[in-house]
């Protein structure tokens, strides 16, 4: 074979490989298209859930602040009775107690259900990334192997038949 000859083979094997790595690529594109289609409609859910929790948060804090309010109010307007100022804390605490058990359980219901969906959609990117890297890596480390085995059998078809006199007595004076 003359030089020409190898020179095109081995463009030729460089063009097959870049095509080859084009293909791999728009795949890899088309893949995380879809990963994105899947994910974008949880997202919405999701900030539901978080703006939810904020509203109840804050509603529960208002409610707080004009139970305080009004604790304070009757106790201004009953004056020295103690028994009339105890009765009355008794069943201010009574409603904040409710509400406060209320809004925890809200809250809760609705943090064990963005827990829930970040936990899906963690499992599904796991498993699209192993996908990916089965599906396109794998191929990848087999064609990197197929090229190393060409070139191996080409640099060892490339050599030249015998060794010259001043290169077999070297190899032997070495090996002595």
């Amino acid at each position: 074979m003359d030089q020409q000859t190898l020179l095109t083979i081995f463009v030729a094997l460089a063009a097959l490989a870049m095509l080859t790595q084009a293909a791999m690529l728009v795949g890899l594109l088309l893949v995380a298209r879809k990963l994105q289609q899947k994910i974008m409609p949880l997202l919405g859910p999701t900030q539901n859930i978080l703006e939810t929790s904020k509203r109840m948060i804050g509603n529960v804090e208002g409610r707080v602040d004009r139970i305080g309010a009004s604790v304070e109010n009757h106790i201004d307007k009953i004056g020295n009775s103690s028994s009339a100022i105890l009765d009355t804390t008794k069943q201010q605490l009574v409603k904040v107690d409710g509400l406060l058990s209320d809004a925890t359980n809200r809250a809760k219901s609705q943090m064990d259900r963005a827990e829930m969906v970040l936990d899906d959609t963690v499992t599904r990117v796991h498993q699209t990334v192993s996908t990916v890297q089965s599906g396109v890596l794998r191929p990848v480390r087999e064609v990197q192997g197929l090229f190393a085995g060409v070139k191996g059998a080409l640099s060892y078809l490339s050599k030249s038949g015998r060794p010259t006199v001043d290169h077999a007595t070297s190899d032997e004076e070495m090996f002595i």
